[in-house]
């Protein structure tokens, strides 16, 4: 996979908190303290006690001006963690501005990561150099209310509809400064309820056990963006706040031998915790296809819950979380996920170079966003299901019953 080891990583970040992290460029309160990568003297680390304004001896996160019902909750309190911004410490966007392809690509490198959100025939780039820095962005796509995320910690880039029914309130979004599992937590502004980004499930207050409905979005290279969706904008740089767009403030983090930040649950020893995988939720069942074996395969046929599944990989992605600025960062590749049936046909696929993709039924070519691009079904366009390109450790934690993908004939 060329993962690089970055030089005494684990060492380096013992005692961080994520405030810190972030305070590398810029400071909660808008004041620039150090350059990024400038490495703060670690702090002994110790969960934090209850703050005051706490709920109960269980809960250790303060609850000070939040009118969040805390008596409703489907997991236990004592998991969530601060995560060291206050809450909207990591601003969300919420009126964003949008640039053309051309304006963006003066600041956007040819492999840099996007998340690739397209519906009903419109799609939009929200780049992770900006993702990074605010974690949510309050939208709007073809008409649909739209929510995208982004966690760095688990590498989850997930789009959701921000209503409940199709006919319901729309919901706000923002960080509530607080972890689980290593995983942002968000609020929304009409309940105050506290949601887990990595499942869209409600976990604490008046909407607990709700669930936001997931929405095909895709961690894919600006030039592969641009070559499948010509006519699309990209979210603008002009947020409203000064940050250090470009940059990383979480140098060397998905290092494959370093360990997840925040994180107390237990590992899955399967995998290395923060091995890239692409996790894949259906009906309540569940599988990861891991960055190591699609590298090898191109693409693996699969079947889950009566699901007929294709996962695409290429290379053409850089990692948002390696180097100290995103375009230096390595080539990690990247993934697509799609129903192999059209027409009520089963397809199977297998690579045809140059990131690229055939069906041996028909022979047409398809990208890795799954738009077919010459032979019979040219013009066509697989199905893209819901999936996130996830660290093992996260997925894991959030779905321990997984299935991990092995060829067939594998362990």
């Amino acid at each position: 996979m060329g993962y690089r080891r970055s030089a005494n990583l684990s060492e380096r970040s013992k005692g961080f908190t994520r405030r810190q992290f972030l305070s590398g460029g810029v400071a909660v309160a808008g004041v620039s303290t150090l350059g990024v990568g400038a490495i703060w003297r670690p702090r002994s680390f110790a969960q934090p006690a209850a703050t005051p304004g706490a709920l109960d001896d269980d809960l250790r996160v303060s609850t000070s001006g939040w009118k969040t019902d805390f008596s409703r909750h489907s997991v236990s309190l004592s998991e969530f963690q601060a995560g060291g911004p206050p809450r909207d410490g990591i601003p969300p966007v919420d009126a964003p501005r949008y640039v053309s392809l051309t304006e963006a690509s003066t600041w956007l490198e040819a492999r840099e990561p996007v998340i690739a959100v397209a519906l009903a025939g419109s799609a939009r780039a929200y780049p992770l150099q900006i993702m990074i820095w605010h974690e949510i962005v309050n939208d709007e796509l073809a008409g649909r209310p739209l929510l995208v995320t982004f966690c760095p910690l688990c590498n989850t880039a997930i789009a959701f509809d921000r209503r409940l029914a199709p006919d319901g309130p729309v919901y706000d979004f923002g960080t509530t400064g607080n972890l689980r599992l290593s995983d942002l937590v968000m609020w929304d502004r009409q309940t105050e309820s506290w949601w887990q980004q990595l499942t869209g499930e409600a976990i604490v207050g008046e909407l607990t056990g709700a669930r936001l409905t997931p929405l095909p979005a895709q961690i894919i290279g600006w030039d592969a963006f641009k070559r499948a969706y010509p006519e699309a904008d990209v979210l603008s740089r002009e947020t409203g706040v000064d940050r250090p767009y470009g940059e990383n403030p979480y140098p060397g983090y998905d290092d494959i031998d370093s360990s997840p930040f925040l994180f107390t649950g237990e590992s899955d020893g399967r995998l290395a915790p923060m091995e890239r995988v692409v996790g894949v939720e259906h009906a309540g069942a569940t599988v990861a296809y891991s960055f190591a074996a699609l590298a090898e395969t191109g693409v693996i046929n699969d079947r889950l819950d009566g699901w007929d599944v294709a996962v695409f990989y290429a290379p053409g992605a850089r990692s948002a979380l390696d180097a100290a600025t995103i375009a230096g960062s390595r080539d990690v590749g990247q993934a697509g996920v799609f129903s192999r049936v059209v027409d009520g046909r089963t397809l199977t696929f297998r690579p045809a170079g140059n990131g690229r993709f055939t069906d041996e039924e028909t022979g047409t070519i398809w990208d890795i966003t799954g738009q077919s691009q010459e032979g019979p079904l040219a013009g066509r366009q697989l199905e893209p299901l819901p999936h996130t390109v996830v660290f093992w450790f996260a997925w894991a934690a959030a779905y321990p019953k997984t299935r991990l993908w092995s060829p067939p004939g594998g362990e």
